[in-house]
C-alpha cells in the first residue's frame, strides 16, 4: 500500500480530528483519500503580473483532479517592483523573496502536503517559491503567470515599461513633452503579465525552465494566451507523476542544474539580479555558487538573445523563436550545458529538447553567430568591490566597456535622482549611490528611475552608475551594482570622495578605485558607520540578519 505525507493528517484513528476539519472544508472521504497537492497561487489585484493567476490556479486545480490527486489553494505574496519602484516601498521588494519563502514552508509543513504546484510570477515570488521548494525538498513543480504582451505607441512603435522609465528622463532633458509621456504611459504596458522584457521576473521564469522545475513553455508563453492556461492543466497533471516517482526539487536542482541555468542566463542576456537569486535560491538546495563562477560561466557562453532593454525584440518574439528550449538546444549544440540532468518533466534535458528548432535566427541567434562570444552578465573586482559587482554587458554601450570618470557621490538614490533631474550630471561621470545594499538600505532598492533618467537624457555612452543597491532587469547602460562589502558593512565604497578617479573594465572584470592604499586606510579610520535608516518592522529585522549581496542577500 502507498504511504503519503498526507498520511501524517489522515490516517488512522489518531487523526480523525484532524480529518474532522478536511471534512470541515467540504471535501468528501474519496477527496481525502487521494494525495493532498498544495497549490501556491500567488493571485493578487495588486499586481499586473498576478492578476490573471485565479485562472490558471484553476486550471492547475483541474489537472490535479484530472490525474487523481486533491488541490488546496493557499496565497504566497508579491511586490510589483514597477508599483514600488522609486518610494520607499522599493525597500520591501527583495526582503519580499525571504516572506514568501518562508510562509511556504510553513504552510506546506503545518499540513503536511504530498506535492506542491507553486503558481508565481513577478520579480522576487519566483525566486522566493524556488527557494522554498528546495528548502522543503517535497515534489513540486511549476507554472508561472508568463509575459505581458509588448505594448504599441499611437505611431506604431513597440514599446514596454523601460521605454516608459526612459520617456521620464527624456521628458526632464525636454527631449519628450507631456503628450509624449502620456502616449508611453497609456500603452507601455496593455495586458496582465510580467512585463514584457527580459527583465527580472521573466528572466527567473525562463530560469526555472532552464534548471528544470517546469514545464516547456514556463517562461515565454505570454500570459494572455490559452496556452498558458493549457500548461497549467498539464502542470497540475505533472505534479501527480512527480509524487508516485516521489522525484523532489533536490534531484533536479543539482549543482549541474545551477550552471545549466546561468548558461541560459549568460545566452538570454538575464536580469543582474539572477545573480542574487540564484545563490539564495542554490543555498536551500545544499548546493554553494561562488559569485565569480558566473565569470567562467560567461567566457564560455556566447550571448544569442538581445530582448529589451538590451534591444528591441519582447518574450512574445522569443516565444514565437522557440522560447527557452530553442535556446538550450544551441548551447547543447556546443556541449555548454549538460543534457543528462532529469527535470520535473520527469524527463531529462536531453529529451526535453530533442527536436526542438531555432525557428527565427533574428531573435535567437545560431551558436556560431552571437551578439558576443560571452554571455550577457559579468562580475567585476578590485578594491572598490573586492568581493564582487556585478553588470549587465549585453545592455552596455560598446564605448562603454572601458570607462574611467570622477565619481559623483550620493548616500542616497533620492540624493542622485534629483541631481540627475536637475542636470547635474556631465558626460563622463560615474556616479556612485551608497547605503542603499541589502543591510544599508535596507533592502537594496533597485535604481531603474537613475539608470533610467541618465538614458532618457542621452548619457548612457558617456556616464557610469555603480551602486551597492540593485538594478531593474529593466535597465541599461553601464549600471554595477551589488558591490560588496556594501557601505554600511564598512566597504570602500563608502571611503569614496567627490571627484576620486573610478576606472571600468567590463571584459577585464575590474573596477578600480584609483586612490592609494594608504589614502584608504586614513579614510577608513575617519569612518563611522551611520545609524540605521529603519530601526522598527521587519526591516529592521531584516537588516540584523541579511548576508552580503555576493552571497545572494540571504537570511542569517
Amino acid at each position: 500500500m502507498t504511504t503519503y505525507r498526507s498520511d501524517n493528517i489522515k490516517a488512522g484513528v489518531d487523526r480523525t480530528p484532524n480529518v474532522s476539519l478536511l471534512y470541515a472544508l467540504g471535501l468528501t472521504k474519496e477527496e481525502i483519500s487521494r494525495p493532498i497537492i498544495g497549490v501556491v497561487s500567488s493571485f493578487s489585484e495588486v499586481v499586473p503580473g498576478h492578476m490573471h493567476l485565479d485562472k490558471l490556479t484553476l486550471a492547475v486545480k483541474e489537472g490535479i483532479y484530472a490525474a487523481g490527486g486533491t488541490p488546496l489553494v493557499f496565497p504566497a505574496i508579491a511586490v510589483c517592483d514597477g508599483i514600488a519602484m522609486g518610494h520607499i516601498g522599493m525597500k520591501y521588494s527583495l526582503v519580499s523573496r525571504d516572506l514568501v519563502a518562508d510562509s511556504t514552508e510553513a504552510m506546506a509543513i503545518a499540513h503536511q502536503f504530498d506535492g506542491l504546484v507553486m503558481i508565481p510570477n513577478c520579480d522576487k515570488n519566483v525566486p522566493g517559491l524556488l527557494m522554498a521548494a528546495a528548502r522543503l525538498n517535497i515534489p513540486a513543480i511549476f507554472c508561472s503567470g508568463g509575459p505581458m504582451l509588448a505594448g504599441h505607441l499611437k505611431d506604431g512603435r513597440r514599446t514596454c515599461l523601460s521605454h516608459m522609465f526612459e520617456a521620464v528622463g527624456a521628458y526632464h532633458a525636454g527631449k519628450l513633452d507631456e503628450a509624449g509621456v502620456d502616449d508611453y504611459t497609456e500603452n507601455a504596458c496593455p495586458s496582465c503579465g510580467s512585463c514584457s522584457g527580459m527583465y527580472t521576473a521573466n528572466s527567473m521564469n525562463c530560469l526555472t525552465e532552464a534548471i528544470g522545475m517546469s514545464l516547456r513553455g514556463n517562461g515565454t508563453i505570454p500570459a494572455p494566451y490559452s496556452a498558458r492556461i493549457r500548461l497549467a492543466k498539464l502542470t497540475g497533471m505533472k505534479i501527480m507523476e512527480l509524487v508516485e516517482r516521489n522525484i523532489r526539487p533536490r534531484d533536479i536542482m543539482t549543482s549541474k542544474a545551477f550552471d545549466n541555468a546561468e548558461a541560459v542566463d549568460m545566452a538570454l542576456g538575464c536580469s543582474t539580479n539572477t545573480m542574487l537569486h540564484l545563490p539564495a535560491i542554490a543555498h536551500e538546495a545544499g548546493v554553494t555558487i561562488d559569485l565569480s563562477h558566473a565569470n567562467a560561466i560567461s567566457e564560455r557562453t556566447p550571448n544569442l538573445c538581445h530582448l529589451a532593454p538590451a534591444g528591441d525584440t519582447f518574450m512574445e518574439d522569443l516565444d514565437r523563436a522557440g522560447g527557452v528550449y530553442a535556446v538550450m538546444g544551441e548551447l547543447a549544440s556546443r556541449g555548454l550545458i549538460d543534457t543528462s540532468l532529469i527535470t520535473a518533466t520527469g524527463k531529462t534535458v536531453a529529451e526535453n529538447i530533442a527536436g526542438v528548432k531555432n525557428l527565427d535566427t533574428s531573435i535567437i541567434r545560431p551558436i556560431d553567430n552571437p551578439y558576443s562570444p560571452n554571455g550577457g552578465i559579468a562580475v567585476l573586482r578590485g578594491n572598490l568591490a573586492p568581493d564582487g559587482c556585478v553588470v549587465k554587458r549585453s545592455a552596455v554601450a560598446p564605448e562603454m566597456m572601458k570607462h574611467e570618470g570622477p565619481a559623483r557621490v550620493f548616500d542616497s538614490e533620492d540624493d542622485a535622482i534629483k541631481t540627475i533631474y536637475a542636470g547635474g550630471i556631465k558626460p563622463g561621470d560615474v556616479v556612485v549611490i551608497r547605503y542603499e545594499g541589502p543591510k544599508g538600505g535596507p533592502g537594496m532598492r533597485e535604481m531603474l528611475n537613475p539608470t533610467s533618467a541618465i538614458c532618457g537624457m542621452g548619457l548612457d555612452t558617456t556616464v557610469a552608475l555603480i551602486t551597492d543597491g540593485r538594478f531593474s532587469g529593466a535597465t541599461r547602460g553601464a549600471s554595477i551594482g551589488h558591490v560588496s562589502p556594501e557601505a554600511a558593512s564598512g566597504g570602500n565604497i563608502a571611503l569614496v570622495h567627490e571627484g576620486d578617479r573610478i576606472s571600468i573594465d567590463i571584459n577585464a572584470y575590474k573596477i578600480e578605485l584609483k586612490v592609494s592604499d594608504e589614502e584608504l586606510a586614513k579614510r577608513r579610520d575617519e569612518w563611522t558607520a551611520p545609524e540605521p535608516k529603519i530601526k522598527t518592522g521587519y526591516l529592521a529585522r531584516y537588516a540584523k540578519l541579511v548576508t552580503s549581496a555576493d552571497k545572494g542577500a540571504i537570511l542569517n
